[in-house]
């Protein structure tokens, strides 16, 4: 049963305790960026930051940040699914909308490894699985960890 909830209010309240105590030095996320025209750009070192029940994603350089703002999310055994719909994109001063077609973010809130429903796939504490497409055709994916969260 899905109910519409601020994005990561749900995740928020599950690993807010498990989270704050633990803060990364160093970010773990990877992004993939695969645009209609078949161009693909990877970005390493992606920090993921949970805060206001938002989740934003920001390159290592600091140059640009998504922010996913709102979606519905259930919780799945351990995992919390989440349906975003809502995506603003930051970069050299600007901001953007991101019309989002359809998108799936898995979160880990747990202190364990979990596999997520189905698959073979598994998410590590924290971890965060992320699958998106814009109404522009553009893909966007990310796998990482958690490294922050702001209550």
């Amino acid at each position: 049963m899905k109910a519409p909830i601020g994005i990561w209010a749900l995740a928020l309240f599950l690993i807010g305790t498990i989270l704050i105590p633990c803060r990364p030095a160093n970010a773990t996320g990877t992004a993939v960026i695969s645009q209609a025209d078949g161009s693909r750009r990877t970005y390493t070192g992606v920090r993921i930051v949970i805060w206001n029940e938002s989740m934003a994603l920001t390159s290592s350089d600091g140059a640009g940040t998504v922010v996913i703002g709102k979606a519905s999310c259930t919780k799945i055994g351990e995992l919390v699914r989440c349906l975003p719909w809502d995506a603003t994109l930051f970069q050299n001063g600007n901001k953007v909308h991101i019309a989002l077609k359809s998108g799936t973010v898995w979160l880990n809130p747990s202190g364990t490894i979990q596999a997520l429903s189905h698959s073979s796939t598994q998410l590590p504490p924290r971890g965060v699985l992320l699958a998106m497409e814009t109404k522009r055709g553009t893909y966007v994916t990310l796998t990482g960890t958690v490294d922050e969260v702001h209550r």
